[in-house]
């Protein structure tokens, strides 16, 4: 398992101000975009089935490595205290994924309406739902380990929601698009799951065996894997550079829109975290399953929700933009929630 490295691991001074980092990327998008537009205009042309290419092989270097820490073996504890899986499963896919639409509907086409056009809140929404489908399956483990969280645990819930994501997400997302009224290109939704799920998954299951089989568990956990930390945000904030390159037009025409749209991201991101907190308390779950249950239902799988949206509506589209507002809001949201659950420690001890 991933117990040994869940110990050294910690968040790093580069996570803790990713949004720091996200916001200077912005902001070198958008001149490259304003200054530099062949830039753009030259990566476009390098697509496949509506998918970046140059993008694609950027999400691919942040998704695999988490794929990499996914031990689907530790699926077979499931049983042993199923109430952790119940409520992080539940919360993330029966819950989650409508009450993010409810909140950005609610936002987006009614209190903001006088602020937001009624095609950029179709963008807008569409993004929300990516990222309401997307549960966290990387981050989750840093989350566990600041709240001192099971680490053995904690791997269960990511793996269970990996495999839950192979099959649920492209349903959840068309059911949810189709309610928004927004057109589903079925054939890119499934390629797109297909290309930044299916495969970097598959990829990282056997990378992780081979390894393992030649050099053994320890080496993977302290050594292997460790060689992919700077990839994985390098790849981020590439992808997150052209990216803004695409959208600066439109967040120089509409700066507001960024708070518009970071508004109901954080309100669903506290409320799913309280759902599945306070089941946790309600059920007498010990403290070291309830936080990392919260954790994984309030935080995203983001690099997926930016890949769809990018393959879906393209790198200039507002649910692109929203999915990235998601990135931006992430980090610190998180860390005042994991100062939540460290302060409400108390609530567990007599469970």
């Amino acid at each position: 398992m991933i117990i040994g490295m869940e110990k050294k691991q910690g968040i790093s001074a580069f996570e803790k101000y990713l949004t720091i980092w996200v916001a200077i990327c912005i902001v070198v998008g958008i001149a490259i975009g304003q200054w530099f537009p062949v830039i753009p205009e030259t990566l476009s042309k390098f697509e496949y089935a509506n998918v970046s290419i140059p993008v694609a092989v950027l999400i691919w270097l942040m998704i695999f490595p988490m794929m990499l820490k996914v031990d689907f073996q530790s699926v077979r504890d499931v049983g042993k205290r199923p109430k952790g899986i119940i409520i992080t499963c539940i919360t993330n896919w029966l819950i989650k994924p409508f009450t993010m639409f409810g909140i950005a509907y609610l936002f987006f086409f009614v209190l903001f309406k006088a602020f937001i056009p009624s095609e950029l809140a179709e963008d807008y929404l569409a993004g929300a739902v990516l990222l309401g489908a997307a549960p966290c399956t990387a981050m989750v483990f840093v989350w566990s380990y600041l709240t001192k969280g099971n680490a053995a645990y904690t791997l269960v819930q990511v793996a269970v929601n990996d495999l839950i994501i192979l099959v649920a997400f492209v349903p959840v997302v068309a059911f949810l698009l189709g309610m928004g009224g927004i057109f589903i290109p079925w054939n890119t939704l499934i390629i797109s799951v297909f290309l930044f799920v299916v495969i970097p998954l598959v990829a990282g299951v056997i990378t992780r065996i081979t390894v393992i089989k030649k050099k053994g568990m320890e080496y993977f956990n302290n050594v292997f894997i460790n060689k992919f930390n700077n990839l994985t945000i390098g790849g981020l904030l590439l992808m997150l550079i052209i990216l803004f390159s695409f959208q600066g037009e439109t967040i120089l025409n509409n700066p507001l829109h960024i708070l518009l749209i970071a508004i109901p991201l954080i309100i669903q991101t506290v409320f799913i975290f309280f759902v599945a907190y306070g089941w946790a308390k309600w059920w007498k779950l010990p403290h070291d399953i309830a936080a990392p249950a919260g954790m994984i239902g309030a935080s995203n799988f983001f690099e997926l929700a930016v890949a769809v949206a990018i393959s879906l509506f393209g790198l200039q589209s507002g649910a692109a933009l929203a999915t990235v507002v998601g990135v931006l809001v992430e980090v610190p949201v998180m860390l005042m929630l994991v100062r939540i659950a460290n302060n409400t420690r108390e609530w567990f001890k007599a469970t």
